[in-house]
Parts: C-alpha cells; structure tokens; sequence
C-alpha cells in the first residue's frame, strides 16, 4: 500500500495531523507522534492532566463512531521545490491491550525516547490500517 518513497517520507518526519469526524461531519484534527509498521500508522495516547483522564479524548470517542480516519505529514520550505506531502486514509481500531498494542508501544518508544519516561503502558493504542495512500511534492529524504 504504502510506496517505498512514501514510508520514507513518513519515517523522516516526526509528527502527523490526525483527522477524524463526529458523527455530523463536524472534522477534529490533532498532531501526533506516530510510527509505521508494514500498512499501520500507530500513536499512543499519552498522560493527560486529571482533567482530561475522566472522560474520553474526542479523537477517541469520534473514531469509535466513525472508525474512518487520515493523517497528513507534510514538509514546507520557503524554497517550494522542496513542497511535499503524505495523507493516509484508513479505519482506526482502539487497541487496549494484547501483542499488537505492546508492539506498538515498542515502536513508538523506538523513535520517540520521550516516551520513556512516561506511564503509557495501560493506555490505549490507535491503529490506522492503511487503505489508501495520496502524496504529493518532492517526498525526497534527503537533507
């Protein structure tokens, strides 16, 4: 699904625009710290404030009735030769627990060491399953 050019401009980045949809259509769009693994996008919900631990995060409650979601990573430069995006669209899944959600975390401790330090172990995983790739502009890697 995912092009070799586009992985690479994916793993070159380090935060995404993730976006879901209320039930009326209403868009939420959040940056993440994401990782790629064959055709999934993973990211972890990470400590939040008492405050926001009662209830829900909107992303979350907006996917479990509109599992439909996309993530864009994109690049600006003044210089707009260098111009380029990814959006991935796909169904996310709420992963609590299990192997896929410890691989996952392991992913994402791998490319973010910030995460270390962090209680995430019990907190739930989104996976994107990879349905369709759209990219455009110079996806190039190189600096």
């Amino acid at each position: 699904m995912l092009t070799d050019q586009a992985r690479g401009f994916l793993n070159s980045h380090r935060v995404a625009r993730f976006a879901t949809a209320e039930h009326g259509g209403q868009p939420h769009v959040v940056p993440i710290c994401y990782a790629v693994y064959d055709n999934s996008v993973y990211f972890t919900i990470d400590e939040k404030p008492k405050q926001l631990r009662d209830k829900p995060l909107k992303r979350i409650r907006n996917l479990q009735i509109n599992p439909h979601v996309a993530l864009v990573v994109d690049r600006y430069e003044e210089d707009w030769t260098q111009l380029g995006w990814v959006m991935v669209q796909g169904e996310a899944a709420l992963l609590d627990d299990g192997e896929e959600h410890t691989k996952a975390q392991r992913l994402l401790k791998a490319r973010y060491p910030q995460l270390h330090g962090m209680q995430i172990g019990d907190l739930p995983v989104i996976a994107v399953r990879i349905t369709r790739v759209v990219s455009w502009g110079n996806l190039s890697t190189a600096s």
